[in-house]
């Protein structure tokens, strides 16, 4: 989604060569109208020759520049070297559920010789930037912090009753909501189970969860729901194109992950002027305003994160009053031109490096 916000708003001279290794063309939607985007297949997957591989793709496509994302991409970066490319730029956003707790020695090891190979490593959140220094070791000449932004013009409150009613949400009830890839690692469990105790509640009887979003945790989650008690009041609302009108149909947000670093659905729902109940993961806790504060919660027991959505659906004046400071947080500190700007700069300097 950054990448796709990002290549709209360059300018003119740059063109792009798109290659998703896990063969997933999902967001090509997002650049469907973009005039200099192509694809490109990725080479096979596995072996020890599969660096090379990827080498000899770049030296076939012959970028100017090489971007390469995550742990899945980062053997793209010994193979353009091989091949004599040097241009290199290595973004990290965090890990999947197999590093949610820690993470692993041997990906500590590869990380640690294979990052400076690029010419700079560039990171959304404040605890990335810790690890490239302290956990992966990386000179601080080579080390990029640049936060995630969004549209707030677009991204914006409002209201959205229609949406609320085809979720069955009567004008009196409270919705609980998010907006995830119903992924492991989304920690999506631990919301069902936090409000499965809201809702035996007296705060929590006329209030409904929805989960915006699909994947391959739906089945289980829904399960989960069922045998809590609470499927009449869970919605399994599936993906939106744009999510703006949920987040403008939700009462308050919550994020349930078990391991996140900037999550820009945090400053989407901060900026449509939402509170949130949160764990206390990545960097979320300096994003929010200071009045949400309260509300993001240590450990994974439901009752806490139940009693921060609690508190928040008893209070009506809170909920507005820390939504709308979210709302002036996310205008001042994430504005998409900021962060479009920080991306221009830093591609024209590795463009310049020898």
């Amino acid at each position: 989604m950054r990448t796709a916000t990002i290549l709209h708003a360059l300018p003119d001279e740059f063109r792009h060569t798109i290659v998703a290794l896990d063969g997933n063309l999902a967001c090509a939607e997002r650049l469907k109208e973009h005039p200099r985007v192509r694809y490109v297949d990725p080479p096979r997957k596995g072996g020890l020759t599969y660096a090379l591989r990827l080498g000899a793709l770049v030296k076939s496509v012959g970028p100017d520049l090489l971007l390469t994302y995550n742990w899945g991409a980062i053997e793209a970066i010994p193979g353009a070297r091989l091949r004599g490319f040097r241009r290199i730029l290595h973004a990290e956003d965090g890990f999947g559920p197999e590093e949610a707790s820690r993470q692993l020695r041997r990906r500590i090891w590869f990380r640690r010789r294979v990052l400076p190979l690029a010419k700079r490593v560039v990171v959304p959140s404040r605890v990335l930037l810790g690890h490239l220094e302290k956990t992966w070791r990386l000179p601080a000449s080579q080390r990029v912090w640049i936060p995630n932004g969004i549209d707030v013009a677009h991204f914006a409150p409002g209201r959205a009753d229609e949406l609320r009613a085809r979720w069955g949400a009567a004008h009196d009830e409270r919705v609980i909501g998010t907006v995830a890839r119903l992924r492991a690692e989304k920690g999506l469990d631990l919301l069902v189970r936090a409000f499965a105790e809201v809702a035996a509640r007296p705060e929590g009887r006329r209030a409904r969860l929805v989960l915006v979003g699909d994947g391959p945790e739906e089945a289980g989650l829904r399960g989960l729901a069922r045998e809590l008690g609470v499927e009449p009041r869970v919605v399994f609302a599936g993906p939106l194109a744009d999510t703006r009108d949920a987040y403008r149909a939700f009462d308050l947000f919550v994020l349930s992950s078990r391991t996140e670093q900037m999550p820009i659905s945090v400053v989407e729902a901060m900026a449509c002027g939402l509170p949130l109940a949160s764990t206390d993961v990545g960097d979320v806790r300096g994003m929010l305003a200071p009045e949400n504060g309260p509300f993001v919660v240590t450990g994974r027991e439901p009752s806490a994160l139940a009693g921060a959505i609690a508190a928040l659906l008893a209070d009506d004046v809170l909920r507005r009053e820390v939504g709308a400071a979210n709302r002036a947080r996310a205008e001042q500190e994430f504005p998409v031109g900021r962060m479009v700007s920080a991306y221009l700069d830093l591609y024209r300097s590795v463009l310049a490096a020898p």
